[in-house]
């Protein structure tokens, strides 16, 4: 008889802690469809950040105003309509930085992983984040040889996985260790692709803004 109040609270307990561990998930409506991402709990003052500025409404016409193929697709600057400028924007700095929360080996910069945008380690040795930009990868392909030979440039050894999600999804390992990951695109990868191939100016600003009309949080 003892046995059922001793199970009973341990499914309490199991119920609790997953019901703490459940990821928040944000729709990110833009001019070229919607992204679906979720947030990653290891990062909660990235997360937190995030959803205060999505709550205020502070990504509504955002723009995607730094685009590089096989790279990144970078967002957080304001349109600003301008008659003679067609892609015209400005960034809206909070007036704050979050503290790096770099997991890994765990997160890497594999494609679809939503990351924090930061200022250059020259001038921001504790590599703490913009507020307000973030990229998502998009990233290449790579060869077991290229991984290699990136081993041996950046002195790092890579994880199985790494190795696999470098060759089969993609990424950007150059990046790994050294910028916040927050979270990853759970639906709308295909959207990403369409604004990574948009046109680009010589300081890879898309000719033609694509914006973000709004977020919306699916899930605490």
């Amino acid at each position: 008889m003892k046995r059922i109040p001793v199970l009973l609270y341990i499914i309490f307990c199991t119920l609790s802690v997953a019901a703490q561990e459940k990821e928040t998930k944000v729709l990110i409506i833009t001019d070229m469809g919607k992204i679906t991402v979720k947030l990653y709990n290891e990062t909660p003052q990235h997360r937190d950040n995030f959803i205060k500025l999505i709550e205020e409404q502070q990504y509504d016409s955002v723009v995607f105003h730094r685009v590089i193929k096989q790279f990144m697709i970078q967002a957080g600057e304001k349109y600003v309509p301008n008659d003679s400028i067609a892609n015209k924007s400005e960034d809206k700095d909070p007036g704050y930085k979050i503290p790096a929360e770099i997991v890994y080996p765990k997160y890497f910069h594999k494609r679809g992983q939503l990351c924090a945008a930061r200022q250059g380690d020259n001038i921001n040795p504790e590599r703490l984040s913009s507020a307000n930009q973030f990229y998502i990868v998009t990233g290449k392909h790579y060869t077991e040889h290229e991984l290699n030979k990136k081993e041996k440039e950046q002195n790092i050894t890579f994880t199985p996985e790494q190795r696999e999600a470098y060759k089969v999804a993609g990424g950007t390992p150059h990046l790994d260790g050294a910028y916040t990951i927050f979270g990853e695109v759970l639906k709308g990868m295909k959207v990403v692709h369409k604004i990574e191939m948009v046109a680009t100016d010589n300081n890879d600003k898309p000719l033609k803004m694509v914006k973000i009309k709004t977020m919306k949080i699916l899930k605490k």
